[in-house]
């Protein structure tokens, strides 16, 4: 062979060699960088450009929390589609319209009729429980009143006042970011819950509509506007419905832990029926008529009356009880299995030291009212809830 075919033939086998190495590099690297760097918790976005090579783009890092949020609003519009109008316990027939009339009767007798208002006005001097003409202050307002006594809520409610100089002066709660507001709201209980949750709600809605309001709910429909407030976090069946009743005027049945405990009594859920499930089953049921005068009526009972408040006991006494033992005798009437104050006692741990001088109060003082799912155990699908005992059977 001659000394010119032999470096034609190198060079051949150069070049194959060559070529097959730049291949085989763009085949292991176009696999290597196409895969997710599961370590840095980073996304890659692979760009095909028009020489056919893969060019890499790190996005930034995923949201987990705000994709946790958007899941856990999706799971709970869900809910809410699902049972709109409509009973999770189609087969249990209680209360009938008649039992509602002949409750709201009573109750009315004994402790006065219920009327709502013609106009909301926001109260100055309690956190109330959605009674503000404005949504948002409606909304936060019943932030601060979940799971805690409406004393420290009310503590709660002017300290927030008095640390920002106005009630709603949104701005300036952003802006001082989230330990201010823990602290403020310190005496009120789970400051450090709600205030991560207060500050969401307004982040979110700012970011959807450019300002501090939800006012727009006003001409919405019932549906919309409780779908709305279902999609933020920490805003439950309860609180939505709170907000519906008194702020919105819309005709809701909020279940509070009054709500809840004397409906159990007159056997108006089902026994084993958790607080969103008895929302669903109690606003499907009763007439719209009743629904904010009997809201009323029920918590104002379950607050004076010795047998219907938490851990009372049945002595025969109870004009409410008694009408529905005489009249409805085959209905089983239930009553809570103990004391409130011994089922859903749950002490609030006092949080760090310096309480500010307008919370002197701890809220550890504060008893914290039954619901559902801890939010503190696991934030779940609902308001900020406390697990509760079950009921029994007399």
């Amino acid at each position: 062979m001659t000394s010119l075919a032999m470096r034609n033939m190198r060079s051949t086998t150069r070049s194959v060699t060559q070529s097959t190495e730049r291949s085989s590099s763009r085949i292991i690297r176009k696999r290597r960088l196409s895969t997710p760097e599961r370590d840095t918790g980073k996304r890659i976005k692979t760009v095909v450009r028009d020489d056919t090579s893969n060019l890499v783009l790190e996005t930034a890092p995923t949201s987990h929390s705000r994709s946790s949020d958007n899941d856990l609003g999706a799971r709970k519009i869900a809910a809410h589609a699902r049972f709109h109008q409509t009973s999770p316990f189609p087969d249990f027939d209680r209360p009938s319209p008649a039992e509602c009339e002949l409750a709201h009767q009573i109750l009315a007798d004994l402790h006065g009729e219920k009327v709502r208002p013609a106009v909301v006005v926001a109260p100055t001097n309690s956190a109330s429980c959605g009674d503000s003409p404005s949504v948002l202050d409606a909304l936060l307002r019943t932030i601060l009143s979940q799971n805690t006594t409406s004393a420290n809520s009310t503590r709660a409610k002017l300290s927030m006042d008095q640390v920002y100089g106005h009630h709603d002066d949104w701005d300036a709660i952003v802006r001082g970011g989230q330990s201010k507001l823990q602290a403020a709201i310190k005496c009120g209980g789970l400051s450090a819950v709600k205030s991560r949750v207060i500050l969401n709600i307004l982040d979110q809605v700012h970011s959807r509509y450019g300002r501090y309001s939800l006012d727009h709910l006003f001409t919405a429909s019932s549906d919309e506007a409780m779908r709305e407030m279902l999609s933020f976090r920490g805003v439950g069946p309860k609180t939505a419905s709170c907000v519906m009743l008194f702020c919105l005027q819309r005709e809701s049945f909020a279940v509070d832990t009054h709500v809840w405990r004397i409906t159990g009594l007159l056997g108006w859920r089902p026994s084993h029926a958790g607080r969103d499930e008895s929302f669903r089953h109690l606003d499907a049921r009763i007439p719209d008529k009743d629904k904010y005068g009997l809201h009323i009526l029920f918590v104002t009972h379950g607050k004076r009356c010795d047998e219907c408040k938490a851990g009372g006991k049945a002595r025969g006494k109870c004009p409410l009880r008694k009408a529905f033992a005489a009249k409805y005798p085959s209905k089983t009437i239930k009553k809570e299995e103990e004391q409130e104050l011994q089922e859903s006692k749950v002490y609030i741990k006092k949080e760090a030291h310096n309480t500010p001088a307008h919370c002197e109060e701890e809220a550890s003082n504060g008893i914290l009212s039954g619901e559902e799912d801890s939010v503190l155990k696991k934030e779940n699908s609902e308001d900020i809830n406390i697990p509760v005992k079950r009921e029994q059977s007399i």
